[in-house]
């Protein structure tokens, strides 16, 4: 098996972060992914509280061009100490 993609690039691509429930993380998100993708619209950003309301979960759909962009994206989201998860 090679070590090709199976995403065709350009394309849509989703992240869901999820991390604690303060009422800045949507915020953080969306700073540290619009680093790499400063076309982001907030209009395909979704937020979800976790039931007791301690976590939080915000999907972000971008406009991916490349693999490399999407590496980036996923390590500096997941080297912040507020964010649990990057998926």
């Amino acid at each position: 098996m090679n070590d090709e993609s199976l995403l065709q690039f350009p394309c849509d691509f989703s992240i869901k972060v999820i991390g604690g429930g303060d009422p800045g993380f949507q915020a953080l998100v969306m700073e540290r992914v619009r680093r790499y993708a400063p076309d982001l619209d907030e209009a395909r950003v979704q937020v979800r509280d976790s039931r007791a309301g301690r976590y939080q979960a915000v999907t972000v759909t971008i406009h991916a061009r490349d693999r490399a962009q999407l590496d980036a994206i996923y390590r500096d989201l997941s080297a912040h100490p507020h964010i649990k998860m990057a998926l």
